[in-house]
């Protein structure tokens, strides 16, 4: 079995778990992070996932936005966010999905995630392209940036309400150069841009396992996935990045290079 298709295998299976539990479930308020919330589906399928790594690839290093990491001092790391797009989830939203994604040593080699709702899954292998339910997709091929739907993640700085008022700033120079925002602030936005139907998607507030599935994703759809700044992600010392945040600007490779010009403009 390939790591595509053990992707595939195992994110239909959790695709079917969120599905039956959508609308059925409550959700607390992580305290460590006010803008995250948790279900008990998100443990249900870090647990479903982390075994049938384990069973398959024992050997295999882990890390789960829920339970932590694991290192088995191996090169490979599978990387898991149980659902993305929790708060949509819990509040009957359908924009929500699972990621899976996989790095050797510190480079993303294979990567899929499920968004149950749609019945959408996409899987990808370093060097095969991107299938969307077992057909090749590919980001647009539009090049003017006034012509795109952008995706935009963003989460309130409660305790540096300056670096909210900074970002909001640099949204709206982005607004004013595209046809129209739009912001699940999930792995819907992800998918919107892997399929050519919006020309971007950026955040500047996420954690490892948001990033590695849906980097691989994006580029091998071809396009671009970048920091939100354009520098070249750095998935370096995995395994101990838990806390950290990361940011990303990713799209087709015009519309990245337009955007980047935005960010960098006063």
């Amino acid at each position: 079995m390939t790591f595509g298709e053990f992707i595939e295998k195992n994110l239909l299976v959790v695709g079917e778990l969120s599905r039956a539990k959508f609308g059925k479930v409550s959700s607390t308020v992580k305290t460590e992070d006010t803008n995250q919330v948790l279900t008990e589906t998100d443990l249900e399928i870090g647990t479903v996932l982390l075994t049938a790594i384990s069973a398959s690839y024992p050997n295999h290093n882990t890390i789960d936005e829920e339970t932590g990491s694991i290192n088995r001092e191996s090169e490979y790391t599978w990387v898991v966010d149980p659902i993305d797009g929790t708060s949509n989830f819990a509040n009957g939203i359908p924009m929500y999905g699972t990621l899976l994604g996989l790095l050797y040593k510190d480079e993303p080699v294979a990567g899929g995630m499920i968004l149950p709702f749609f019945n959408d899954l996409y899987v990808a292998e370093r060097g095969t392209g991107t299938l969307h339910n077992g057909t090749k997709t590919h980001v647009t091929a539009e090049n003017k940036l006034i012509n795109v739907l952008v995706g935009y993640g963003i989460d309130s700085h409660k305790n540096e309400a300056e670096k909210t008022q900074e970002e909001m700033q640099t949204l709206g120079r982005i607004i004013d150069k595209i046809r129209n925002l739009r912001t699940s602030n999930s792995v819907f936005d992800a998918a919107m841009v892997i399929d050519g139907r919006y020309g971007a998607f950026l955040n500047r507030n996420s954690k490892i396992w948001d990033n590695i599935a849906q980097h691989i994703l994006i580029e091998e759809a071809g396009g671009v996935y970048t920091d939100f700044f354009g520098h070249p992600m750095n998935y370096q010392n995995a395994l101990n990045r838990i806390p950290e945040n990361f940011t990303w600007c990713a799209g087709a490779p015009d519309i990245h290079k337009q955007l980047q010009h935005i960010i960098h403009s006063q």
